[in-house]
């Protein structure tokens, strides 16, 4: 019975620290096992009266402002939801959140493309730190200390008025609430449109022109995110409307650290750094720190949207951090991106360029060149050659001719591996 009782203890302990680990992982700073030291507090769009008119309404060329506090205290969650009959108004509305009385802002971007609505419309998708729920419900659980004071606006930049916004943003004040050492929240918004290509002529991704061109320091790479200081980068959410046919995830992730000329991490492919596979299997996936909640077929028109967040392994930075990714291989395609980058950072921060004009963030196709973007040249598609073999390697899974890309374009290799060709040994028949 003693031996049980111990069994029993050590078994509710795990549970406890399987418990308060969970706690950590999904809401950062919450151990539900213990007290909380602090008080939580809420600035939200209610009725003043007391009525149910929990609204605000945002006229056009209008401010918002919806927190405006004195510290210490931290963010602990947002929540906005908006009524607004002009199409993509989450383009046109602008969020900003400022620090201690600073003047240039440390979150600067369409509302949207925030809670990781890249291409300004809606739809539902989960991470561990932002989520849009039913219906047009966007949420953000980054927690976001401040020291002085802290100050949240939108603003609408459309022509119509959104004429209702509600916000419920959840604050916590108490001692440590905020320590010495703590690192501001910084959020950022990138487009290009289109991206710049060396060449339009191209069949395929797999051509051998693109796939032998080298691009070691990422010179005209898609940047999404740039810093000066000392943080941590968090991740990153994009979207992609494609101008071109075919996989658009060709392109390797590249991130400078303290040094702009050469990077410190270069990865496999796009698909690969939202941490999916083979062009994601053509399905859309939404996990905690990663997926591809829209993804849309291979073909000039398509849009997807991709999120990767380094929750696990924040990347430290100690004087500059660049964050960047080709777009194709070696920047042989001219898709449009939109992309949001999340990280903590010391103050001051470098002030951000100007937001582009609405109407430059409004997705839309761009003339480009290229397969599936205007008229079309009549060229055979490229030459399949065979794998090199290396010398005294043998490959686990046969490699399939022409295997050099990942996409479900019929003329390079199939969204999977395929299966081993060699024979299988007969089996011996039991004893």
């Amino acid at each position: 019975m003693k031996k049980l009782c111990t069994l029993l203890t050590l078994a509710l302990l795990a549970m406890a620290s399987a418990l308060s680990s969970a706690a950590q992982k999904i809401r950062p700073g919450v151990d539900l096992t213990k007290p909380q030291n602090y008080v939580l507090h809420r600035a939200s769009s209610t009725d003043p009266t007391g009525g149910n008119n929990d609204y605000r309404v945002l006229p056009a060329g209008g401010t918002l402002t919806v927190l405006d506090i004195d510290g210490p205290a931290q963010i602990s969650h947002i929540w906005i939801t908006i009524s607004d009959r002009e199409k993509y108004h989450l383009k046109r509305i602008v969020l900003r959140i400022y620090w201690d009385d600073e003047m240039a802002p440390s979150v600067e971007t369409p509302v949207g493309d925030f809670f990781g609505l890249n291409l300004g419309d809606y739809h539902n998708w989960e991470s561990e730190v932002l989520s849009v729920g039913n219906d047009r419900g966007m949420n953000s659980f980054f927690p976001m200390p401040f020291r002085k004071h802290a100050r949240i606006t939108l603003t609408n930049e459309g022509k119509l008025p959104a004429t209702s916004v509600y916000y419920n943003i959840d604050y916590r004040t108490g001692p440590k609430i905020v320590g010495n050492d703590s690192l501001y929240f910084h959020a950022q918004y990138h487009q290009a449109v289109p991206n710049q290509p060396w060449t339009v002529n191209w069949y395929a991704n797999n051509d051998p022109a693109i796939n032998t061109r080298p691009n070691k320091d990422g010179k005209d790479n898609y940047v999404f995110a740039e810093a000066n200081g000392r943080g941590h980068y968090v991740g990153l959410t994009l979207g992609v409307l494609q101008n071109q046919d075919g996989w658009w995830g060709e392109g390797d992730d590249m991130l400078f650290i303290d040094d702009p000329n050469t990077p410190a991490i270069v990865g496999t492919g796009s698909e690969d750094y939202i941490l999916g596979a083979w062009d994601f299997g053509g399905a859309r996936f939404s996990y905690g720190s990663y997926g591809a909640p829209v993804k849309g077929d291979e073909l000039a028109g398509s849009r997807s949207i991709v999120y990767r967040f380094h929750l696990d392994s924040p990347v430290t930075f100690t004087k500059y951090f660049k964050g960047t990714i080709e777009h194709g291989h070696a920047n042989h395609r001219s898709d449009n991106y939109y992309s949001e980058s999340y990280w903590y950072q010391t103050e001051p921060h470098t002030p951000f360029a100007a937001l582009p004009p609405v109407e430059m963030r409004l997705p839309a196709l761009m003339t480009t060149g290229g397969p599936g973007n205007g008229p079309q040249p009549n060229i055979a598609p490229p030459p399949q050659p065979l794998p090199t073999p290396i010398p005294g390697v043998t490959p686990s899974v046969a490699a399939p001719p022409g295997s050099t890309t990942r996409t479900q374009d019929p003329t390079t290799t199939p969204a999977t591996p395929q299966q081993q060709t060699t024979p299988q040994q007969p089996v011996s028949p039991p004893r």
